[in-house]
């Protein structure tokens, strides 16, 4: 991977990360039985990797013949 792709994936990570972790705060799970939103630590690891995966679907990647 480029600098420019770890760059892009790394905020995107950071971000998602963010993301999860106010899902969690504003909405969450008040019962305590869902498996993501239940704690912040689960949540916030769940939005990094969708995060990660979604900005770095925009990475372009060089051809190799």
């Amino acid at each position: 991977m480029t600098k420019k792709a770890l760059i892009i994936t790394g905020i995107g990570v950071v971000v998602g990360a963010i993301a999860g972790y106010l899902y969690y705060f504003y909405v969450g799970c008040s019962s305590g039985t869902c498996a993501i939103t239940s704690k912040p630590l689960n949540s916030s690891l769940y939005g990094a990797v969708v995060g990660g995966l979604l900005l770095n679907m925009f990475v372009k990647s060089s051809k190799k013949s």
